[in-house]
């Protein structure tokens, strides 16, 4: 049987992880699954390094909040920031009339 994970080991893992990032080197040798699956995301998401520090910074309270929460393993980083995309596209979109108004909607 696997044992649960130590939700305060990880929140302390994954707080000591992006302090290592904003700082610019990651010095260990040792990584947990979910550790490697996350430098890989951020890899990935290739943003500039400003864009990168403010969304590590919104995405450690986030997962703080998650892990406090019990919720595991931490989100994704890529799906933090694609939530946040679309929240910022939808609140600086025009005001548009809602699919309930269009009469070809209704009979649908």
């Amino acid at each position: 049987m696997e044992e649960a994970p130590d939700i305060e080991l990880m929140l302390n893992r994954f707080k000591r992880l992006l302090k290592e990032i904003q700082q610019g080197a990651v010095r260990r040798t040792t990584f947990q699954p979910w550790e490697v699956d996350f430098l890989v995301d951020l890899q990935d998401c290739r943003l500039t390094p400003s864009r990168r520090d403010e969304a590590l910074r919104r995405y450690q309270k986030a997962v703080q909040h998650q892990l406090e929460r019990g919720q595991l393993p931490p989100m994704r980083f890529s799906e933090f920031v694609g939530r946040r995309a679309r929240k910022l596209a939808l609140a600086n979109a025009p005001p548009g009339p809602l699919a309930s108004d269009n009469p070809a909607t209704l009979h649908a």
